[in-house]
């Protein structure tokens, strides 16, 4: 184990103090490893307090760079980071608030190919994504390799924590075995989040990495601890480790990663239905390919037969942002309004239909859903934010 200079013994006094800490616990943290995966809201907290608590070697793993839309919550980076890669960014702000750590920066995007390379060389992982491909590849990568996975999420008010490690306790397949249905878990970009509660919730991951370095308290294994930002209440269940889980059961089933992409994609169900709908034929005339892009829509409008355009974002965001003319249906609504949309001038009779959300997930499949029903319609690729960026800039960006 490393051992503590004068410089780090002054640094780390406040640790040494504790009992629970010490030398020798200060110096399990110094020859520490934690990856973080993802340097964005929950990375960032988490990354400022391991680095400032001595954690020796600290590694990120991030391929985005910072937009203006971070700095509402993403406390690593500042204005004057913009347009810089995270990575790049995070290592000056870590680096100055302690030169004393090692610091690893994995500029790539994790995937089945290098997960288990990168995160083989870390004690412990510390799960920041923000999606459930990368979710579910973290856990099945922790189980494999026999670590700990400190588990994050977060969405408009609310936030989760928990540790999964395989060996010791449930993994997160034993609580998730599935993924939801593509569009039915908006993002924090689609749903929005509070500002602070990534702040709340990456330093309890942060604490939870430190507690399994030390070999103090009780780590989150094997429960679940819920956080309400606006009653300022924590809740927790108790979780179970599946014996049929197909990673951390006795005989597990998967001995290897696989596409998670895939994974993920092949929860999308055919389509959202009304009760006792039967999908209609689709117009023989109707094109084969779904998705168009922002010059296709705006040729499309200066035709003799424009087409309609669907808004399928939230109330809150239309009140954001819209293209001016669209009809507003949200997509949880469709279902039971495609009388109201069929009551659109033309639709049914040869006019096509281009659906929109913010970026293009929510509209694809509501695009397949309203084909399946018999509309020409057409998923307009990146959304209102591609239609921003390439044909009105007066409409916001968000």
């Amino acid at each position: 184990m490393p051992e503590l200079n004068p410089e780090e013994i002054r640094r780390y006094s406040r640790h040494l103090l504790l009992p629970e800490v010490g030398v020798e616990g200060q110096e399990r943290l110094k020859g520490a490893k934690v990856l973080l995966v993802g340097a964005g809201g929950l990375g960032s907290p988490a990354g400022l307090y391991l680095a400032a608590a001595g954690v020796g070697t600290l590694g990120l793993v991030d391929f985005d760079v910072v937009d203006e839309t971070n700095l509402q919550r993403q406390v690593l980076y500042g204005q004057q980071d913009l347009g810089r890669p995270k990575l790049e960014a995070a290592r000056e702000r870590l680096a100055g608030i302690n030169p004393h750590i090692e610091l690893r920066l994995h500029e790539a995007r994790l995937t089945s190919e290098n997960a288990l390379e990168i995160l083989g060389d870390y004690d412990l992982v510390v799960d920041g994504s923000d999606n459930f491909p990368t979710r579910y590849l973290v856990n099945d990568a922790c189980v494999l390799l026999g670590k700990p996975d400190v588990y994050g999420s977060i969405f408009r008010f609310e936030g989760q924590v928990a540790v999964f490690w395989g060996a010791e306790g449930p993994c997160y397949r034993c609580l998730f075995p599935e993924p939801p249905p593509p569009g039915m878990v908006p993002s924090c970009a689609e749903g929005g989040v509070l500002g602070v509660l990534p702040g709340i919730i990456g330093s309890l991951q942060a604490n939870e990495a430190l507690k399994l370095i030390l070999g103090a308290g009780e780590p989150a294994t094997g429960r679940l601890v819920l956080f309400d930002a606006l009653k300022l209440g924590f809740r927790e269940l108790k979780l179970q480790k599946d014996p049929e889980c197909p990673l951390c059961s006795a005989e597990p089933s998967q001995k290897e990663l696989i596409d998670y992409e895939a994974f993920c994609a092949g929860a999308d169900p055919d389509a959202p239905t009304e009760a006792g709908a039967e999908p209609r034929e689709q117009d023989s005339t109707m094109e084969t390919e779904i998705d168009i892009d922002v010059d296709r829509l705006r040729a499309w409008l200066d035709s003799e037969t424009p087409p309609a355009i669907l808004d399928v974002r939230t109330h809150q965001e239309v009140a954001i942002a819209r293209i001016e003319g669209t009809v507003h249906i949200p997509v949880q609504e469709l279902p039971s309004r495609l009388d109201d949309l069929r009551e659109v001038p033309g639709l049914g009779n040869g006019r096509r239909l281009v659906v929109h959300c913010h970026h293009g997930p929510r509209s694809s499949q509501a695009t397949a859903y309203l084909r399946s029903q018999g509309f020409d319609a057409y998923n307009l690729d990146g959304g209102i934010d591609a239609w921003s960026l390439a044909a009105d800039p007066s409409v916001p960006r968000y």
